[in-house]
């Protein structure tokens, strides 16, 4: 059976450079025989994280069906732009919301726990979004999900594409596909 990864990108912008950069990690997993089901954030929208909220109205539907992407899937393609040295608060928001167990007997974090994910960034700045991708490690790694090393920093992403969506750099465009590549080859090594 084909590894099945899921794709999604913590902006909700719909000209976003990571979403871009995440369709070129997609596609070099999907050439590696990957099944490769891409989300858009912005497609789930939901409320901030509150705890109160969830008492009293359960878990909102849309971080239902995104967990439900999270379970069915084997790994992960996350593409992340940088705000203020971490990671997106969408990302964040969807993952606290992913997190949350629907009954007593749900096993904790039962959506990472198990999974293997790539990350990578895209961003104006000179560093490329790695800043933000060192609390996004951290973060995925606390709940369970294996991170391999390698991952993608774009700076000066508002001259890092061409027309047609590859990045300019074309050693970069061969790392972002290979990063695909090699989660999808990962995860079905793990399969067998």
């Amino acid at each position: 059976m084909a590894p099945r990864i899921l794709a999604f990108a913590g902006s909700s912008r719909r000209d976003s450079f990571n979403k871009r950069l995440l369709k070129i990690a997609a596609s070099g997993a999907e050439a590696a025989g990957a099944d490769v089901t891409r989300i858009d954030l912005a497609d789930y929208p939901m409320p901030l994280f509150n705890q109160d909220l969830e008492s009293e109205q359960g878990i909102p539907e849309n971080a239902l069906k995104f967990k439900r992407h999270l379970i069915d899937h084997d790994g992960f393609i996350i593409a992340s732009p940088e705000y203020n040295s971490a990671f997106s608060p969408l990302l964040k928001n969807v993952i606290d919301w992913a997190s949350r167990a629907e009954s007593d007997d749900e096993p904790p974090l039962m959506a990472f726990q198990g999974k293997t994910a790539v990350i990578l960034a895209a961003s104006p700045g000179a560093l490329g979004g790695l800043r933000g991708l060192v609390f996004l490690r951290m973060l995925l790694a606390n709940i369970g999900v294996t991170v391999l090393p390698d991952q993608q920093a774009i700076p000066q992403a508002f001259k890092a594409f061409n027309e047609d969506g590859s990045l300019v750099d074309e050693r970069k465009q061969q790392s972002v596909l290979a990063l695909g590549r090699k989660l999808a080859a990962t995860v079905g090594k793990l399969n067998a």
